[in-house]
C-alpha cells in the first residue's frame, strides 16, 4: 500500500493575506510539529547597519599615579610633596617619616574607610623594609591584604590594582635620591 497521503488545508501568508489552500502531506508529518528556520536574511533585513546607543558613558578608572621623584608624587595632575595616602577618591598627606612610623595608628585611616578596601599596597621608599608585625596582624584582622613593596613598585601595583577596578588604597613614602647612576671622579 502506498504512503498513506492525507489531505489537509493549511494556512500560508502571503502579501496578499492569508490563503486556504490544500496540499497533500503524509499522514504521519504535522505542519505543527515540523521545524523551519529561516538561515538567509530578509528583504527587510538586508543592508542595515547595526546601531548602539550608550546610556551612560563609564567614568574614570580612578586615581592614577602619574610619577614619583623624592620630594613626592604627580597624582592625576596634582602635585603631591612628601609622604601620601592615596584613596578613591582622596589624596591626603600622610603623617610619617619612614617606614619605622608606620604604625598602628597612622594606617587606622585605611582600615575606617566604607565601603572596607581589599589591599593596602604600602610603598617603603627606596626599598622593601619591614613592617612592624603588629600593624600586619591588625590589617588581616580586618580582612585587608598587605603588599609591601618599595615606592616605584608600589605606585605601579597601585595602578594595575586600580585599573581593575579592585576597592585598593595605597600608603606611599617617597624614594630617596639615587646614587646607582652616578659617576664618579678620581
Amino acid at each position: 500500500m502506498a504512503a498513506a497521503v492525507r489531505t489537509r488545508f493549511l494556512l500560508q501568508r502571503s502579501t496578499q493575506g492569508i490563503l486556504l489552500s490544500s496540499r497533500a502531506v503524509p499522514a504521519f508529518s504535522s505542519p505543527f510539529l515540523c521545524r523551519a528556520h529561516r538561515l538567509e536574511p530578509g528583504d527587510d533585513e538586508l543592508y542595515q547597519r547595526t546601531t548602539v546607543s550608550l546610556m551612560k558613558h563609564e567614568g574614570h578608572s580612578g586615581i592614577l599615579i602619574h610619577s614619583y621623584s623624592p620630594t613626592g608624587f604627580n597624582i592625576d595632575g596634582n602635585q603631591v610633596f612628601g609622604p601620601c595616602a592615596v584613596l578613591h577618591p582622596a589624596i591626603l598627606q600622610w603623617n610619617v617619616g619612614s617606614y619605622r612610623d608606620i604604625t598602628e595608628e597612622s594606617i587606622s585611616l585605611f582600615h575606617m574607610l566604607e565601603p572596607p578596601i581589599e589591599i593596602l599596597v604600602l610603598g617603603t621608599g627606596s626599598r622593601v623594609e619591614q613592617i612592624n608585625p603588629l600593624v600586619l596582624a591588625l590589617l588581616k584582622r580586618k580582612r585587608i591584604a598587605v603588599e609591601v613593596q618599595d615606592t616605584p613598585n608600589a605606585c605601579a601595583t597601585f595602578n594595575f590594582l586600580n585599573s581593575e577596578r579592585r576597592l585598593v588604597a595605597a600608603g606611599l613614602i617617597p624614594p630617596s635620591y639615587s646614587t646607582a647612576l652616578e659617576v664618579k671622579q678620581d
